[in-house]
């Protein structure tokens, strides 16, 4: 039997009804809370109930693939007390936990598209983040502004293969604000020559009152992405690990606590700290074995307050 897209649509609504569902009778959310759970009308999340129903999904338990990351979500929400968190199902073993959360987090996503007030959406890059953009569905977002965390230029002169605010911009029509800077600068000081120039000054105010903020999380091991790519050197992999790190979000190297390191490679980082104005949302887009020791740290640091992740991640954070 041919396989379902991970995308199809009539999948994707027993999903959503189910986590309706899970909200209503084990949550104990009402209609109007569902609504603004899953960004929804309350009209849709009655109807997403129902459908729960009718469907026989409701029994003495949630009968669906679903139910193990609905209790996961709540779970790792209150452990770390996050605003966001979604967990896809697993996939089974080989599978790359990348794909199995893309279309989710391009739900998540959508949910700030969707909304009829301007919003400021600021995105770092990566594997993770490329694949949810291509999961977008096309909008019309003229409305809405999107801008880059991070420069867009390799080593090499070329543009980065993992840039996502080009790929988003093209889907979504909306402005987009990239980052015109190589990821990693060879001079501080040519850092602050490009932060005096207006159309930078902008990036930046931009990215400091994001309303949401979508980021990829990095491991500093021999796998880390900064390294494989080639953004930096093993000397500087073994510079940053003897300092602590145990993870990066765009190109901004953390320790175990979830601290920002201070080091000559942070002097050399082109782009901005992510973390929107107070109150924002800053979601990061991971998943994986590797993934667990930079994300407990990020999480303990509070450097994200959501997240969207597979379950066997969830599993080992929670372990």
């Amino acid at each position: 039997m041919m396989k379902k897209p991970l995308s199809d649509p009539e999948e994707s609504a027993t999903d959503e009804a189910a986590r309706a569902a899970w909200l209503y009778y084990v949550g104990g959310l009402t209609q109007d809370q569902i609504a603004t759970e899953l960004g929804v009308s309350r009209q849709r999340a009655q109807r997403l109930v129902s459908k729960a129903m009718t469907e026989g999904l409701i029994h003495v338990r949630l009968e669906h693939r679903i139910a193990g990351c609905l209790a996961l979500e709540a779970e790792l929400k209150r452990r770390f007390d996050l605003k966001t968190v979604r967990v896809a199902p697993r996939l089974g073993e080989g599978a790359d936990p990348t794909h199995a959360i893309a279309p989710v987090a391009a739900s998540v996503m959508e949910r700030f598209l969707r909304q009829p007030e301007p919003q400021t959406i600021a995105l770092g890059t990566g594997r993770a983040l490329r694949a949810m953009v291509e999961e977008l569905p096309k909008i019309n977002c003229e409305h809405h502004k999107l801008v880059s965390l991070i420069g867009n230029i390799s080593p090499d002169g070329t543009a980065s293969n993992y840039d996502v605010i080009m790929r988003a911009a093209d889907k979504l029509n909306a402005r987009h604000y990239p980052m015109p800077l190589p990821v990693l600068l060879d001079d501080p000081e040519i850092r602050r020559s490009f932060y005096a120039l207006p159309q930078l000054k902008i990036v930046a105010l931009l990215a400091a009152e994001a309303d949401v903020t979508f980021v990829g999380v990095g491991q500093m091991t021999e796998s880390a992405p900064l390294y494989v790519d080639g953004f930096i050197s093993a000397e500087d992999l073994r510079e940053e690990r003897a300092l602590g790190a145990v993870g990066e979000i765009a190109s901004w190297c953390f320790d175990s606590e979830g601290r920002y390191l201070e080091s000559r490679l942070s002097r050399r980082v082109g782009g901005l700290r992510p973390g929107g104005r107070e109150g924002a949302h800053t979601i990061g887009i991971a998943a994986g074995p590797e993934k667990v020791t930079p994300l407990r740290a990020a999480l303990k640091g509070r450097l994200l307050n959501g997240l969207v992740t597979s379950e066997e991640t969830v599993e080992a954070l929670l372990a």
